[in-house]
């Protein structure tokens, strides 16, 4: 066996999934993709390694969050993986201690960005945020910038970063930028924007013309122009944010290797597909989008520093408050 393994490891690009068809046993997954999504990843992966069984529980991220800081303090966290939203919230149990690094994955086709150093969590997918528009609007927005025109008054819509973890990257993002920082938000105030809900309410007011711009996550435009709705998603000249949906392992994890072979197999090329094939774009640059979509190599993602945004997390927060009211 040990012969094996050595031999496995010389193979280039080998990783702990070139020798994980032993893993078996339960697998405990706390995930905040949607049931549907979620359910299709783990039939995918118990595909390839029918020994595990996988336990999986699906809540949005600060509820999966909230219920994962009850188990700590109780001294009994569950979940072997977990499958979130942001790399912003992994940061935070990286920076606890709470995260297993798993040296084995292979992320050299990966952007370095997408990825923690320390490959303690790693990105899935992109869920980039930039500006949506209805179709019958005077103005085809190009740039960040063109919501602080006339035709843009009084005819915006946005998640609140208070609700959404999409919009609270999407205004890390943006504010650090220094060709906009907080005085684009201030001038998204003065035309009369006021920020509320998640993006599924953003995007039902400019779909159904009740406001006519706006900020939004790409898959919802995205998918329903291809159904006919009178909506067009625009990656912004200065480019996208993107929440990730990383996965991680926790440093508490009852079958390590069996969460490694998870992490393996979002990483690879097939989860890839598997993610294109949900509608969602995927990380991985060589696996091609779905409809309705440009290429990766056409989309520039905005600089962002996840431990960064984590400091400035409540800061931010409050800024918004003083700029926007409660």
């Amino acid at each position: 066996m040990k012969k094996f393994l050595m031999a496995a490891g010389i193979l280039a690009g080998a990783t702990a999934s070139a020798f994980a068809g032993d893993v078996s046993g339960k697998l405990v997954l706390y995930t905040s993709q949607p049931n549907q999504d979620a359910q299709a990843t783990v039939d995918a992966f118990t595909a390839k390694h029918p020994g595990v069984e996988i336990e999986w529980v699906r809540d949005g991220t600060t509820k999966m969050m909230a219920k994962l800081r009850t188990e700590i303090e109780a001294g009994a966290p569950k979940p072997d993986v977990l499958l979130i939203a942001d790399m912003v919230t992994m940061e935070g149990l990286k920076q606890e201690g709470r995260l297993m690094a798993h040296e084995g994955a292979d992320v050299s086709a990966y952007d370095p960005a997408l990825m923690d150093d320390d490959k303690t969590y790693f990105s899935t997918k992109l869920i980039t945020s930039g500006i949506v528009y209805n179709t019958n609007a005077p103005m085809k927005p190009s740039s960040y910038k063109d919501l602080l025109k006339p035709e843009a008054k009084d005819k915006l819509a946005m998640p609140s970063p208070l609700t959404s973890g999409a919009a609270t990257i999407h205004m890390a993002a943006l504010t650090s930028n220094p060709d906009l920082g907080w005085a684009y938000y201030e001038g998204l105030a003065d035309q009369g924007a006021n920020p509320k809900g998640g993006n599924g309410g953003t995007y039902k007011a400019i779909a159904g013309g009740e406001k006519l711009y706006g900020f939004v996550v790409d898959f919802l435009p995205i998918r329903e122009k291809l159904k006919g709705a009178p909506v067009e998603f625009v990656f912004p000249e200065e480019g996208v944010s993107a929440v990730t949906e990383p996965v991680a392992i926790l440093s508490t994890a009852q079958n390590p290797d069996a969460a490694k072979a998870f992490v393996d197999f979002l990483l690879s090329e097939e989860g890839q597909k598997l993610a294109s094939s949900q509608g969602y774009l995927p990380a991985h640059p060589a696996v091609a989008a779905p409809e309705g979509f440009p290429a990766r190599d056409q989309i520039k993602l905005m600089d962002f520093d996840p431990a960064k945004a984590l400091e400035q997390d409540q800061a931010n927060k409050i800024k918004f408050t003083e700029i926007f009211g409660g």
